[in-house]
C-alpha cells in the first residue's frame, strides 16, 4: 500500500482538493458576490488581512524568530495560501456574517492564481536549494485545474439543481476527508509524518504562528470598527487557510520521489497538517463562542 501511496501521492492530493473545491462550489450563487456592493469596507479589510497582513506576519516572523529553513517554507506555504471552505461553515454555525465569508474566500481564492507563487517566490527563494526554480507556470496551471475549475463547476451544479446542491456539496467534503485520510496513512507509513524528527521546537514555533494569526484576526477588525457578525466572519477567514491546496502545491513542489527536496515536503506536511488540526480546533472554539454571545 506504501509503495501505491508514493507513485500516485499528487494524484491523491489533486483529487483531494478536486472534491473540496467542488463541494465549495455547489454553495456558492453569483448573488453571494453581492457582498463586495452592500459592504465595500469589510470585504475590503477580509481581503487585505489574506493577502497583505498574513504574508507580512509570515515574513516578519521569517525575519526575526530564526526559524529553520523546512519550517520557514511551511509557515510561507500556509501563508501564501487563501482562506478555506470550512471558515464558511464555521462563520455559519457561529452566527457571524456568512455572505462576507463567502465572497472573501471566493475572492481570495480566485486571486491566489496570482499572488500565491508570487507570495511563495517572495517568502522563500533564499531558503531553497540553489538549483530550485519556482515553477510559476505549474503552480498556476494546478490552480486553475484543481481548484478554480471544480469551483466553477459546483457553481454549475448549483445554478441548474439547487435542490440537490447542498447533498452533493456533503458528499464531496466526505469524499475529501477520506482522501486526505488516506493520505495521513500513507505518509505515516512512508515515513514523511514523523513527530520525532519535527521536534519539539519546530512543534512551538507552529503553534505560536497559529497563535499570531489568530490574535491579529481578532484584533484587527474590532480596531476598525467592525460588528461583531463581519469580525466573526473574517477572523475565520484569516485562521481557517485552504490546507487542500497546501497539501496538492507541497506534492507538487517536494515529491517524495525527489531525494533532495522530499525532506523539505516531510516537514512541510508536518507544518500543514498541524495547522489544519490547530485551526478546527480553534474554528470550533469559536462557534461556540459565538453562538453563546448571540443568544
Amino acid at each position: 500500500m506504501i509503495a501505491f501511496y508514493l507513485e500516485y501521492e499528487y494524484w491523491f492530493a489533486a483529487t483531494q482538493l478536486f472534491l473540496a473545491m467542488l463541494g465549495m462550489g455547489a454553495t456558492l450563487a453569483p448573488k453571494d458576490f453581492h457582498e463586495v456592493i452592500r459592504e465595500p469596507k469589510a470585504v475590503s479589510i477580509g481581503i487585505i488581512m489574506q493577502l497583505i497582513i498574513v504574508p507580512l506576519l509570515a515574513l516578519l516572523l521569517i525575519i526575526i524568530a530564526g526559524f529553520p529553513p523546512a519550517i520557514i517554507v511551511g509557515v510561507a506555504l500556509i501563508a501564501a495560501i487563501p482562506g478555506g471552505t470550512t471558515s464558511n461553515v464555521f462563520v455559519h454555525l457561529a452566527k457571524g456574517n456568512t455572505p462576507l465569508s463567502i465572497t472573501i474566500t471566493a475572492i481570495t481564492t480566485l486571486a491566489c492564481l496570482l499572488t500565491t507563487p508570487y507570495l511563495l517566490e517572495l517568502l522563500i527563494a533564499e531558503y531553497m536549494p540553489q538549483d530550485f526554480i519556482m515553477p510559476f507556470a505549474q503552480i498556476a496551471f494546478e490552480i486553475t485545474v484543481c481548484l478554480l475549475v471544480p469551483l466553477l463547476l459546483g457553481m454549475l451544479v448549483f445554478r441548474f439543481s439547487s435542490h440537490n446542491a447542498a447533498t452533493f456539496s456533503t458528499w464531496c467534503v466526505r469524499l475529501t476527508l477520506l482522501v486526505i485520510v488516506f493520505i495521513v496513512l500513507g505518509s505515516i507509513g512512508a515515513g514523511r509524518l514523523n513527530l520525532e524528527m519535527f521536534g519539539t521546537d519546530n512543534l512551538l514555533r507552529m503553534i505560536g504562528f497559529f497563535l499570531l494569526l489568530a490574535v491579529v484576526a481578532n484584533l484587527l477588525p474590532r480596531v476598525m470598527g467592525l460588528n461583531r457578525e463581519d469580525r466573526i466572519a473574517i477572523e475565520m477567514e484569516v485562521v481557517v487557510r485552504n490546507i487542500n491546496l497546501g497539501l496538492l502545491l507541497n506534492v507538487s513542489l517536494f515529491p517524495a520521489s525527489n531525494p533532495a527536496l522530499a525532506p523539505i515536503g516531510n516537514i512541510v506536511l508536518f507544518c500543514l497538517l498541524l495547522f489544519g488540526s490547530l485551526q478546527m480546533l480553534l474554528g470550533a472554539v469559536l462557534v461556540g463562542n459565538g453562538r453563546r454571545t448571540k443568544q
